[in-house]
């Protein structure tokens, strides 16, 4: 069963339509869980990250404690997303239609959980620094005055 553009959803598993990455689903449901990897690429949108890296910053809600308020997040988000004429969260094509809804959304408990986790799920990712051109910590090896502070290319 294909859910969304780019996910491949099976009987507890995830994966990406081209076959880059799978992930195993615990206890949400795998739907649930190409919901929120499609949510957090909508909440901090970088072209130039993959999929795997925001499967990774959401795969923490893959737990028995945590499943329950995640399955009635999402189930709220389908919901609203029905309500504007859309089958659930992952038909909605148009970014903007998605990231409408996310707004109308964001004071809720559920938004807040899932956007503070991905401050850290997402941009603590070690493999992903790179990306931004971010070196990591500069203590160990001098500090920043020594190494280029001020090289940054990307501003």
């Amino acid at each position: 069963m294909a859910a969304g553009a780019s996910f491949v959803v099976g009987a507890g598993y995830l994966a990406s339509a081209n076959g880059a990455w799978a992930t195993e689903t615990v206890a949400l449901k795998p739907e649930t869980m190409a919901t929120l990897v499609n949510m957090a690429r909508d909440i901090y949108p970088h072209d130039h990250v993959s999929d795997e890296y925001y499967v990774i910053a959401v795969k923490g809600y893959d737990t028995t404690a945590a499943s329950p308020s995640i399955e009635a997040g999402i189930s709220g988000l389908n919901a609203a997303a029905r309500g504007k004429g859309y089958v659930d969260y992952l038909s909605i094509g148009w970014e903007r239609d998605r990231v409408d809804i996310l707004r109308a959304m964001e004071d809720s408990p559920f938004f807040q959980q899932i956007r503070g986790g991905l401050v850290t799920g997402l941009y603590n990712q070690k493999a992903v620094w790179p990306l931004f051109g971010y070196e990591g910590e500069s203590f160990s090896k001098g500090g920043y005055i020594d190494r280029g502070f001020d090289d940054i290319n990307w501003l």
